[in-house]
């Protein structure tokens, strides 16, 4: 039977990672593995984990050595699975119950690598905000696509067949890693290709790094430049894209 390896960082999550346990214990598909690895939390995230590890097997709990970020506890997570298929949720986020086996069931069906779901929008509380991101205007994200940033693949709702990528592994960036990771897997030449069904859910938090569009711009522009190292012209035409569509997107 084919596995799911589930990837988690965790921070001072306890206010929400309950809930994320929750929501993985709901699929309707069953056999997956959690591999969380807290970095250096301060609150009682690691020693709820190492509870859950020894109530239920599946929970495959670690911690880094110092505060390290979510690339490096992420990193960590993948190269102790063993799943066919690697799949991300973060600490704060939730997924509808069927969102694994209909994932699995596209990817297989359809011999892909890479797949990736829509995805709506929750406050603090779990409410709905009424939003949905679901890139209806695509089927698919090619390199090209990414760097221009045609569509907003959430980390939560990627799914990877492992046999297809040489390195999984994120880049060690403090933020952005998990788009640093989607440049490097479709530079291989795949696609990354969309599930329309919204079948996860994205908790926004009030300090959240993602809300900062400053920052988020700094981050965009360092990927061209460090990570991917695009000339110059070419990352000031990514970049355009990229902001053209920060402030027109709905």
């Amino acid at each position: 039977m084919i596995e799911v390896s589930i990837i988690t960082p965790t921070y001072n999550s306890i206010k929400y990672i309950n809930h994320v346990y929750s929501s993985i214990c709901q699929q309707d598909y069953h056999h997956w593995e959690w591999l969380v690895t807290d970095d250096c939390s301060s609150d009682e995230t690691f020693k709820y984990l190492l509870e859950l590890s020894q109530e239920d097997s599946r929970v495959k709990v670690f911690k880094n050595k110092e505060n390290s970020g979510a690339a490096v506890s992420r990193n960590n997570s993948i190269s102790k699975s063993n799943g066919d298929f690697i799949a991300f949720i973060d600490s704060d986020d939730l997924w509808l119950p069927n969102k694994l086996k209909k994932q699995i069931q596209f990817m297989n069906k359809n011999k892909y690598d890479f797949s990736f779901t829509s995805y709506e929008l929750i406050d603090e509380n779990s409410v709905l905000l009424n939003k949905t991101v679901d890139n209806h205007d695509i089927q698919y994200v090619s390199y090209d696509d990414m760097l221009r940033k045609k569509a907003t693949l959430g980390c939560s709702t990627v799914m990877l067949r492992r046999t297809a990528f040489d390195d999984i592994s994120m880049p060690l960036i403090r933020t952005g890693q998990d788009y640093g990771l989607w440049l490097k897997l479709l530079k291989t030449g795949v696609n990354a290709y969309l599930i329309p069904d919204v079948l996860t859910q994205y908790r926004i938090l009030p300090d959240s790094i993602s809300r900062n569009k400053i920052k988020k711009a700094k981050r965009q522009w360092q990927i061209y430049r460090e990570i991917e190292k695009l000339p110059l012209l070419k990352s000031i035409e990514c970049f355009c894209f990229y902001a053209w569509r920060a402030v027109f997107r709905k």
